[in-house]
């Protein structure tokens, strides 16, 4: 592909949505209600609440990162970064899944509590998703239907939940975070590395909120590893967060 395709990716993406990082409590309520309608009104993972927001104690000491449709102006999806300052702050996949992990090497407690993050709770709202080629299991929470798009959609489509999870690589290289957690199904991952993020699974699939294993992402691998469509769509979302800090 050559560069203008790739650029013109990017361009797509700024077009039409852009990442929005704050640390307001207005930002923060905005990605709770997102999460309350995917986690608790949708996908009944967790119970619903009279205030419609979605939070536990790890939101805290965690980054929330949005996706905001320009011409409405409604937020198109959210995730977050939780982070570990101290050994008090203990992130998910070590308090509910240290087991799974079968790579020693990768436990989080061999790295210093502040060069870690977990990547969770991403989740896009359902009027996002209203096309036909968008309505499938697993969209609410990032997974890319290959099936359905052709080779020139997938080159054009601006993948929401991928620039979430681009925003979030922008927020750990701001921040100088070099090693990252996620715990989510393998096909979500089969999807990330659809498009190049390098997700390396480090533990089998257990039962935690369904059908999940570890990954582990270094942030600093993921525009070396990126197909060159969205290698642009990165350096793009990467200076519009960093314009933000």
């Amino acid at each position: 592909m050559t560069e203008i395709s790739a650029d013109s990716i990017s361009g797509h993406f700024s077009d039409y949505l852009k990442p929005v990082f704050s640390e307001s409590q207005e930002h923060k309520n905005h990605s709770y209600g997102i999460r309350h309608q995917v986690y608790c009104e949708e996908l009944n993972f967790e119970p619903v609440r009279e205030d419609k927001l979605e939070t536990d104690n790890f939101d805290d000491h965690s980054y929330h990162c949005l996706i905001q449709h320009r011409s409405s102006e409604r937020y198109a999806g959210t995730v977050r970064l939780i982070v570990s300052n101290s050994e008090t702050q203990q992130l998910p996949i070590e308090m509910y899944c240290k087991e799974a992990i079968q790579r020693p090497d990768l436990f989080p407690d061999k790295f210093d509590r502040n060069d870690i993050c977990e990547i969770s709770r991403l989740a896009v709202p359902l009027e996002f998703r209203r096309r036909k080629m968008d309505d499938y299991e697993g969209a609410a929470i990032g997974m890319i239907n290959k099936e359905s798009y052709s080779e020139t959609e997938l080159r054009c489509f601006p993948f929401i939940a991928v620039g979430l999870y681009l925003s979030a690589t922008a927020i750990l290289l701001n921040k100088n975070i070099n090693h990252c957690f996620v715990m989510v199904e393998p096909r979500l991952a089969r999807s990330m590395r659809f498009v190049g993020l390098p997700f390396e699974q480090i533990g089998p699939v257990i039962d935690y909120h369904g059908k999940r294993a570890p990954f582990y992402i270094q942030p600093k691998q993921v525009e070396n590893n990126l197909k060159d469509d969205f290698k642009a769509l990165l350096r793009n979302i990467n200076n519009e967060i960093t314009q933000q800090f």
